[in-house]
C-alpha cells in the first residue's frame, strides 16, 4: 500500500536565509547596473588641486627661508661668542700669570702675600671682601684680583650664551630638514597630478596662463592712473625687478637665474643699497603699512594671504610684479588673483 506521507516543508529559518540572499543578489545586480563608470577629475579640478599644492609649497618654502636665515644668524653669533671666550680666556690667563709671578717673587723672599690665597679659596668674591676689609692687599693687587673675578664671570656668561645658542641651532637645523622634506613632498605630489593630465590639457592650461600674463603686462605698462610715478629707491628697486621678468621661479632662490617671491623683492632692493629682510613675513614688518589698494604706489611691496607667505611689487593699475610659484616665471598678474592683505612702503 503506497505511503501518503506529506512532503517535508523547509524550515522557516532556511526560507528566511534564502530569501535574504536572493534579495541581496538582486540589489547588487541593480547597483552594478546603475553604477556610473569611474571618471577622471576634470582639468579644472586637477588645476585647482595643483594650485593649492603650490600655495602650500610656498608656505613651507617661506618658513624654510626663515629657518635658513635664523641658522646663518645663529652661526655668526656663536662664532662671535666663541671668539670672545677665547680672547677672554687669554686675558684671564695673563692676569693669573701676573699674579703668579708676584707670588713667586714673594715666595723667594720668604713672605707670601695673602693675595696668593685667592687661588686656594673656593669663593674668590668672599675672599676679596675680607681681604679688602682687612686692608691686606695693595691697591694694584686688589684691582688685579677684581679683574680676574670679573673676567671669570663674563666668561661663564658667554659660555652659557654660546651653549644655549648651540641648542637653538640644533633645533633650527632639525626644522630646516623638516621643512625641506615638506616642500619636496608637496612638489612631488603636484608633479604627479600634472603628469596625470593629457598633453592637450597641459597645453590648454599653459595657453590660458600665457594669455593672463600678457593681459596683466599690458595693464601694468599702460598705467592709466592706477599708480603714482615710480620715484626714489622704491622706484629703482621696482625697475630692477622689471629687469628680471621671465626668470623662472624656484623655491629658496634669490637670483639672478631663478627667484622665489621674497627672493625677488629682497634682491631688487639690494640693487639700490637697501637691505630688507629675506622672508615675506619679515618684509611685512619692514616699513609703513598701506591697507587700502587705492593708496598703493608703484614700487610698494604687496603682502598676500593671512600668514603673509607671499609678496610682490605693486605695478600700478591693479597689477603686481612678482615670482608667483613653481612652474611660472617672474611676471605681472592682477592683484586680485590672491587675497590682498596690505602694502608696505619701505
Amino acid at each position: 500500500m503506497a505511503s501518503h506521507r506529506r512532503p517535508k516543508q523547509p524550515s522557516r529559518t532556511r526560507v528566511t536565509v534564502l530569501t535574504t540572499a536572493a534579495a541581496a543578489a538582486v540589489a547588487l545586480s541593480a547597483n552594478a547596473a546603475n553604477a556610473a563608470p569611474s571618471e577622471k577629475p576634470s582639468m579644472d579640478e586637477v588645476k585647482a588641486k595643483v594650485d593649492k599644492l603650490y600655495e602650500q609649497t610656498e608656505q613651507a618654502s617661506e618658513k624654510l627661508n626663515g629657518a635658513k636665515e635664523k641658522q646663518t644668524r645663529l652661526e655668526k653669533e656663536i662664532s662671535t661668542l666663541q671668539d670672545n671666550v677665547a680672547r677672554g680666556q687669554g686675558d684671564l690667563n695673563d692676569l693669573r700669570d701676573s699674579l703668579g709671578l708676584a707670588a713667586a717673587a714673594q715666595y723667594r723672599t720668604g713672605s707670601i702675600d695673602p693675595s696668593v690665597q685667592l687661588f686656594l679659596s673656593a669663593d674668590p668674591d668672599d675672599y676679596l671682601d675680607k681681604a679688602s676689609t682687612m686692608d691686606q692687599l695693595s691697591g694694584q693687587q686688589v684691582e688685579t684680583l677684581k679683574k680676574v673675578t670679573e673676567k671669570q664671570r663674563a666668561l661663564a656668561q658667554q659660555r652659557s650664551e654660546a651653549t644655549e645658542k648651540l641648542k637653538d641651532l640644533a633645533d633650527t637645523r632639525s626644522e630646516l630638514a623638516e621643512k625641506k622634506k615638506e616642500v619636496q613632498g608637496k612638489l612631488t605630489e603636484a608633479r604627479k597630478l600634472l603628469n596625470s593630465m593629457t598633453a592637450a590639457q597641459k597645453a590648454a592650461i599653459a595657453a590660458e596662463d600665457a594669455r593672463a600674463s600678457r593681459a596683466s603686462q599690458r595693464a601694468a605698462l599702460d598705467d592709466g592712473g592706477g599708480g603714482s610715478a615710480v620715484t626714489g629707491r622704491a622706484g629703482s628697486a621696482y625697475a630692477a625687478a622689471q629687469s628680471m621678468i621671465g626668470r623662472p621661479y624656484s623655491y629658496g632662490a634669490t637670483g639672478t637665474a631663478t627667484f622665489d617671491c621674497s627672493g625677488l623683492t629682497s634682491w631688487a632692493y639690494a640693487q639700490v643699497g637697501v637691505h630688507i629682510p629675506r622672508t615675506s613675513q619679515e618684509q611685512a614688518n619692514a616699513g609703513t603699512r598701506i591697507y587700502s589698494q587705492s593708496g598703493l604706489q608703484v614700487g610698494d611691496l604687496v603682502i598676500f594671504y593671512g600668514d603673509h607667505h607671499h609678496v610682490g611689487f605693486y605695478a600700478g593699475n591693479g597689477q603686481v610684479l612678482h615670482a608667483p610659484r613653481t612652474g611660472t616665471v617672474v611676471r605681472y598678474e592682477s592683484i586680485n588673483n590672491m587675497p590682498f592683505q596690505f602694502g608696505v612702503r619701505i
